[in-house]
């Protein structure tokens, strides 16, 4: 696909696309934000208007069927991810679909099959492969060659139990399995696995171990992990959303230095070699999603460049995921996906 303009479409208006994507749309060059659907028509209408959008619909099928729509955003919880991708691919239009991309890596794959099929792009909303902050990471890394070659990758999300889940009759979509397909882990631990496949090159092998210590809803509260890259690079994660406190923190350790930094915000990234320890900041745009967009609609105008987050790089997050999952979710009998 080769057009002057992006006209996007929004599947699922939620809180993702407040600020983080929705106003990216209409700021990214030769792109507009033309229409929003919601199954709450009330809420969609209220979206619309906040944001200044043309036209907004309760109907998905409506919106991809909109002629003025020719891209599609699905914002929706993973549970419909392959259903809207499908649709929006059937109907001929790229499709831009929230992390993760789907429920688990078969129903990715049958995005990817249907994508290819039609000739119709897909991206997956990895975000923080455009963000000016993990570019920095990688120049220091195998630009400057800071701490030399990386020798082990070892990740650590330690979250307190949030309020939102203190009420087991009134739960999240997140720690819901049939929707999310997991819990927090699945929800936002994505992220760092998908950074690591960016800077590190696809993870070859993985397993891991989960457990639900608090019961307080129905999908792993805590995860452990092991992995390794084709390269023989090894790493380790630790995922635990029952904590005293927070500590985010992705440390790469060379055989001339490490480098740490954290998968959320804007924290500074830390240099430790024999010559000292550096710290440099680089703050994140103010819609956060905008440099990922902007990568979709330069591809899709014809213009220089391509997006580097791709229905392939997506798929493989999943796939890891699925690894690290899979025993756990055999033992809770937690089945999912088509």
């Amino acid at each position: 696909m080769t057009t002057a303009a992006i006209r996007w479409g929004i599947i699922g208006c939620g809180n993702v696309t407040e600020v983080k994507s929705g106003p990216g749309f209409s700021k990214a060059p030769n792109s507009a934000l033309v229409a929003v659907m919601r199954r709450d028509g009330d809420k969609a209408r209220d979206y619309a208007e906040r944001h200044g959008v043309p036209r907004w619909y309760d109907d998905a099928a409506r919106l991809i069927a909109d002629p003025e729509v020719n891209a599609v955003y699905v914002a929706t919880p993973p549970s419909t991810h392959k259903q809207y991708a499908l649709m929006s691919i059937a109907a001929g239009k790229p499709v831009y679909v929230e992390k993760p991309m789907a429920l688990d890596h078969a129903e990715c794959e049958a995005i990817i099959r249907a994508g290819r099929e039609a000739n119709v792009p897909v991206f997956v909303a990895y975000y923080r492969r455009s963000l000016p902050r993990f570019q920095k990471v990688r120049e220091l890394l195998f630009e400057q060659k800071v701490i030399g070659t990386p020798r082990i990758v070892n990740v650590v999300l330690h979250e307190p139990h949030h309020p939102r889940y203190h009420d087991p009759a009134d739960l999240p979509w997140h720690v819901r399995p049939d929707i999310s397909g997991g819990g927090v882990f699945m929800d936002i631990g994505c992220h760092t696995l998908d950074i690591l496949d960016w800077l590190f090159g696809p993870i070859a092998s993985a397993s891991g171990r989960a457990s639900n210590q608090l019961g307080a809803y129905p999908v792993e509260d805590t995860v452990a992990m092991s992995f390794a890259f084709g390269n023989g690079l090894l790493g380790t994660g630790l995922w635990n959303f029952a904590s005293y406190k927070y500590h985010d923190q992705i440390e790469v350790v060379g055989d001339q230095g490490r480098i740490t930094f954290a998968t959320f915000g804007d924290g500074p990234i830390t240099v430790e070699t024999k010559d000292g320890v550096q710290e440099h900041r680089v703050a994140n745009p103010a819609h956060i999603q905008q440099p990922l967009i902007e990568t979709i609609v330069a591809e899709l105008t014809g213009q220089k460049g391509a997006c580097p987050s791709t229905a392939e790089s997506g798929a493989r997050t999943s796939w890891v995921m699925d690894q690290v999952l899979r025993d756990y979710r055999r033992q809770t009998g937690q089945s999912i996906g088509a």
